[in-house]
């Protein structure tokens, strides 16, 4: 029989119910402690009955503090802290009094006075009272203090979401605009089976896009299948030049990373990479685990890094001899979706081989969605993609290659 994992609820999470445990429980260790110090002494049994009227006494004068200082607590600090002391040397002098006149009637015949009897008395009273306040602000001065971190931290996790949702949906419009481009240039050439290819493309690629979270995330597997998508629209306006390679290990098939992450670095090397080429280029994806990190790379075997103006809206690539150069435009979105999801706790690194061509890795910590989909095989993802899909002869020349 599986036994349902349990989660102990914090001590907090009822503060009424809190409170009165921790009433029950300190006023109750006072009585007790009292009552045996009281009977190591050498007093009698009968010393116990005025202890308890004491401790219940205590009690009661703290369930008073209680509602007074509930109402003080958010005020001004000077208006706190004077109220506070002045309520409790009256609840002290009150206390004591009790404590006094329980004395008196356990030992009539004490000659003291009853003012004598009261100052050497109200230390105790004084004692319990000052801690038991001092225990009630430092309570709840905490538990605020607990909450508006957790408040804080609930803005900072929408923040974040929202802000992963912002860089999310910059892509689509940049893809897009070359997808719907080379749809209407097909039509004007009255190119039909071909735009309708494409349309069909486009839609199945935007709703396999849709259902994931903007600012979720993805195993490898699902992105590898959203990336074969995307080729296989691009595939229509570059034919045989757009050549692409999978090498993905069955072990890091179940790993998550962020959604559409790889999505503009293949954008990028087809930009960059294939449609710069009059021969294309091939682009290759590769993804294992070391360690317990994932480590994916985007490699394309392209011009590389070109010199040319830096582009002052995005960041730069230092290359080998030390040259900025511009990187294109989805690996600025990539760099601040890592920054988001992973903070410090991820490599992204950009190499130019010397045989030319441009390569991506990145690398994050392991997240395995292998414990969610137990019963999913790995896909069969590694080695070549699939031929291109036949077009029209007319499309051999890139169509809408700008971006």
């Amino acid at each position: 029989m599986a036994v349902l994992p349990s989660q102990p609820a914090p001590f907090f999470a009822n503060k009424n119910s809190a409170f009165w445990n921790l009433q029950f429980v300190g006023w109750g260790g006072a009585m007790v402690l009292r009552a045996v110090t009281a009977i190591a002494n050498g007093q009698s049994f009968d010393f116990v009955v005025p202890v308890v009227i004491e401790i219940i006494a205590g009690f009661s004068i703290s369930l008073v503090l209680s509602v007074i200082y509930r109402k003080l607590i958010n005020r001004r600090p000077l208006v706190t802290w004077g109220l506070t002391a002045i309520v409790l040397a009256v609840a002290v002098c009150i206390y004591a009094a009790i404590d006094g006149w329980v004395f008196t009637l356990y030992r009539p015949q004490s000659e003291s006075s009853f003012a004598t009897l009261l100052l050497g008395i109200s230390i105790l009273p004084l004692t319990l009272l000052c801690t038991w306040s001092a225990l009630y602000y430092a309570i709840n001065y905490f538990l605020q203090v607990e909450e508006q971190a957790d408040r804080l931290e609930r803005l900072e996790a929408q923040a974040t979401s929202a802000q992963l949702a912002m860089l999310r949906y910059q892509l689509n419009p940049h893809f897009l605009f070359n997808t719907l481009n080379s749809i209407s240039t097909l039509v004007l050439l009255k190119q039909t089976e071909p735009a309708n290819a494409m349309l069909t493309r486009l839609s199945s690629f935007l709703r396999h896009t849709l259902i994931s979270q903007p600012g979720g995330k993805v195993t490898l597997a699902q992105e590898v299948e959203t990336l074969k998508l995307y080729l296989g629209i691009e595939r229509m306006r570059f034919e045989e030049r757009l050549r692409t390679e999978f090498s993905i290990e069955p072990a890091a098939a179940h790993a998550r990373l962020p959604s559409m992450l790889l999505q503009p670095l293949v954008e990028n090397a087809i930009k960059y990479a294939v449609s710069a080429q009059e021969e294309g280029a091939r682009i290759s994806v590769a993804a294992r685990l070391v360690g317990n990190r994932l480590r994916v790379t985007v490699s394309d075997t392209g011009p590389g890094l070109q010199q040319g103006p830096l582009r002052p809206s995005l960041p730069a690539a230092i290359t080998g001899e030390g040259r900025a150069v511009s990187t294109g435009v989805g690996l600025a979105n990539i760099r601040n979706r890592l920054a988001q999801a992973y903070g410090d706790d991820h490599l992204f690194e950009i190499r130019t081989p010397p045989e030319g061509g441009f390569t991506v890795m990145i690398e994050i910590p392991h997240d395995s969605a292998g414990a969610e989909e137990p019963d999913a095989p790995p896909p069969r993802i590694s080695g070549n993609s699939p031929p291109p899909p036949p077009a029209a002869q007319i499309t051999k020349r890139p169509i809408g290659t700008k971006a």
